[in-house]
């Protein structure tokens, strides 16, 4: 397939964590089109598994569905160059106040290709050191632990739906049951 081709772009609004912009598109057939794009500097997300196997999360307020959500602890690269693992490792200390000597990379996932460039590296691991939580200010989570079996539970139930959640936890799960086998 042929690819689209970038002609142009008009920054419409310049905000905190991410950028909108007017995509002026030539597209395959010759025609020009236009779309909204979301420009983001990416995030990571880690999957935090505790001594007992069970994984760490935070509930927290999200603005956009005006609700709490159930999530893996994730948050944005503080620039383009970042590194993904950098940001992995913060996040893991600043939302559930722990660190890990040992990350591992786990997938990556696009949250809405079709009008954001926002893709999460997501991590994994299973030796956290105690440390101390570094909650931005006006950041407040609440911790929970649970194994896979209700996180699997929580999912097909309906009530984890945050899409990296979910991605990292069966993608963590997959792992477990390649490793055993």
């Amino acid at each position: 397939m042929e690819k689209f081709q970038i002609v142009g772009k008009k920054l419409e609004h310049h905000g905190h964590i991410l950028d909108f912009y007017t995509y002026e598109l030539k597209v395959p057939n010759g025609n020009t089109a236009y779309w909204d794009v979301l420009e983001h500097k990416g995030a990571s997300a880690i999957i935090p598994v505790d001594e007992d196997g069970k994984i760490i999360l935070v509930r927290q307020y999200r603005g956009a569905i005006d609700d709490l959500l159930l999530e893996i602890p994730a948050g944005g690269r503080d620039s383009l160059e970042e590194d993904f693992l950098v940001c992995a490792a913060r996040e893991l200390e600043e939302e559930i106040g722990y660190r890990s000597d040992e990350i591992y990379h786990l997938v990556d996932y696009h949250s809405a290709a079709a009008y954001t460039s926002e893709k999460i590296a997501i991590y994994y691991t299973e030796k956290l050191i105690p440390s101390k939580q570094h909650l931005d200010e006006n950041e407040f989570v609440q911790i929970e632990r649970y194994s896979l079996e209700e996180l699997n539970a929580m999912i097909f139930g309906g009530r984890i739906t945050d899409g990296k959640t979910i991605a990292g936890i069966m993608a963590y799960q997959m792992l477990k049951h390649k490793n055993q086998e």
